[in-house]
């Protein structure tokens, strides 16, 4: 069975620049994102990596901010967050799937199977 635990996160400042961290283990892993949950919205898509693909995918509100990173090998992936903003509060859920998911799978929630129980990032003015 896999597991994605994720760690990092807490309160910042605006304008920080916090990183959050994810590691999945139990499988061969061919993709993995993160999604996130703003008070009063649905959850959205932020960033994703497809192994199989050799592709990374961007959410456009973050891609001049956000940049995510992995080692296929360890199943672990990393999201930098700079020029943290208000808006940018949020739970953070990382989640991975064992099947090459192909576009647009890859950046919707539906289809990836094992999810961690997200970390908080509060981001104050």
């Amino acid at each position: 069975q896999v597991q994605v635990v994720e760690s990092g996160g807490g309160m910042v400042q605006a304008g920080g620049s916090p990183t959050l961290s994810c590691a999945a283990s139990g499988g061969t892993l061919y993709a993995m994102a993160w999604f996130r949950r703003a008070p009063g919205k649905e959850r959205e898509f932020v960033v994703s990596i497809s192994w199989s693909g050799g592709r990374t995918y961007y959410a456009e509100s973050v891609k001049d901010r956000f940049t995510i990173s992995g080692d296929n090998a360890k199943n672990t992936v990393a999201l930098q967050m700079n020029s943290l903003k208000p808006e940018d509060t949020a739970v953070y859920f990382c989640a991975a799937d064992d099947d090459p998911l192909t576009f647009p799978a890859v950046v919707e929630g539906n289809d990836y199977d094992y999810w961690g129980q997200g970390t908080q990032v509060t981001v104050s003015s």
